[in-house]
C-alpha cells in the first residue's frame, strides 16, 4: 500500500510543524480542538477536520503523540475514540514516550481491527520537526513498518530500526532518556557550581563543551539554564514535567527488571523537587533553580 493520506491528531508545538512538513507529500488530515491552530493549520494547506473521528476516516496512516499510556488508551478506545474509524490496513504511528507496558496491548487491539501499530517515539523540537530532521527510533512489524516508511523517511533526518515488533521502540527510547535526564540534571549542578565559586557561567559552559566534559544536553540545555534566573526565564521548549513523566518510566522499567539505577533515579528525584516547586510548565533547564534557587553572582 501507498501511503497517500496521513492524519495527525493535534496540531501544537509538535503536530503543526510535522503536519506541515507532511503537506509537501501527502495529503494531510488535521484535527485539534484549539480553533487558533486549526486555521494555522489550514493556511499551512492542511485539511482540517470538525473531529479527530473525521479526520482519521480514510486516512492511510495516523500520526499519534499523547502523554502518557492512559491518553493513547483514550485517545483509540475511548468514549470519543477514533480506531473504531480507521480503514482495515491503516498504520497508526505512535511518536510519544508512553513506556513498554502499553505498546504490545494497544497493538494487539489495534490488530483485532486490522489496523497495524508502529513504535516510533522521536526526538527533536519543533523546528527540526519543521525541518524534517527529527531522530527517530522505531519498533514495528516489518510490513506495517514498509507502509508507513515514506512517512517516517519525510520527518526524519536519523531513523533506527531497533527491533520488529511494537514496544521495542519504547524500550530504547527509554534509555535513551534516563540518558538525556541524568545529563540535564548533570549540567544544572555543574552550571550552579561554576556560579557559587563565582565563574562566570558563559565563559564555563564555553570551556566545557570544547572539552571531555561536553554533552549534547550541556551544550543544548546550558545556554538556556543562563536564563532560568531572569524574570521571563527560558523559553518553554520542553516542559520541566515531561522527564517527570519519563524518568519516572525509566524507574518502574528497571525496578521491574531488579535492576539499580541509583543516578537516574537521583535525577528523578530533581525533576519531581522542581515540579513541586511550581516549576512543572517551566522549561527543563529551570531545573538549575532546584539545585541552586538563587545565582551566587
Amino acid at each position: 500500500m501507498n501511503t497517500t493520506a496521513v492524519a495527525v491528531l493535534g496540531l501544537g508545538a509538535m503536530g503543526l510543524p510535522m503536519a506541515t512538513r507532511l503537506a509537501a507529500k501527502f495529503s494531510v488530515h488535521g484535527f485539534d480542538i484549539s480553533t487558533d491552530r486549526m486555521e494555522l493549520a489550514s493556511k499551512a494547506g492542511i485539511a482540517t477536520f470538525t473531529s479527530a473521528r473525521d479526520a482519521v476516516a480514510g486516512a492511510d496512516a495516523l500520526i499519534l503523540a499523547v502523554r502518557n499510556g492512559e491518553q493513547l488508551n483514550a485517545v483509540l478506545f475511548g468514549d470519543h475514540g477514533v480506531a473504531q474509524h480507521l480503514k482495515s490496513g491503516a498504520v497508526v504511528i505512535l511518536t510519544s514516550t508512553v513506556g513498554l507496558d502499553a505498546v504490545p496491548a494497544t497493538a494487539a487491539r489495534l490488530g483485532e481491527l486490522g489496523v497495524g501499530l508502529v513504535d516510533a517515539p522521536l526526538s527533536g523540537g519543533p523546528v527540526r520537526a519543521g525541518e524534517g530532521d527529527l531522530l527517530i527510533v522505531v519498533g514495528a512489524e516489518p510490513e506495517q513498518l514498509a507502509k508507513v516508511r515514506p512517512v517516517l523517511d519525510q520527518l526524519a533526518s536519523t531513523l533506527s530500526i531497533v527491533g520488529d515488533k511494537p514496544g521495542d521502540g519504547q524500550a530504547l527510547k527509554t534509555v535513551n532518556q534516563l540518558l538525556c535526564g541524568v545529563h540535564i540534571a548533570a549540567a544544572a549542578e555543574a552550571l550552579a557550581l561554576a556560579d557559587q565559586l563565582g565563574l562566570d557561567q558563559a565563559t564555563t559552559l564555553d570551556a566545557l563543551q570544547a572539552g571531555a566534559a561536553g554533552s549534547f544536553m550541556l551544550g543544548n540545555r546550558g545556554p538556556r539554564m543562563l536564563e532560568a534566573y531572569t524574570e521571563e526565564g527560558a523559553e518553554v521548549l520542553s516542559r520541566l514535567d515531561i522527564f517527570v513523566k519519563d524518568l519516572g518510566i525509566v524507574t518502574t522499567a528497571a525496578r521491574a527488571l531488579h535492576l539499580a539505577t541509583p543516578v537516574a533515579s537521583a535525577a528523578e528525584q530533581l525533576f519531581l523537587l522542581g515540579e513541586a516547586h511550581g516549576l512543572a510548565a517551566a522549561d527543563d533547564s529551570a531545573l538549575i533553580k532546584v539545585v541552586a534557587p538563587e545565582t551566587g553572582n
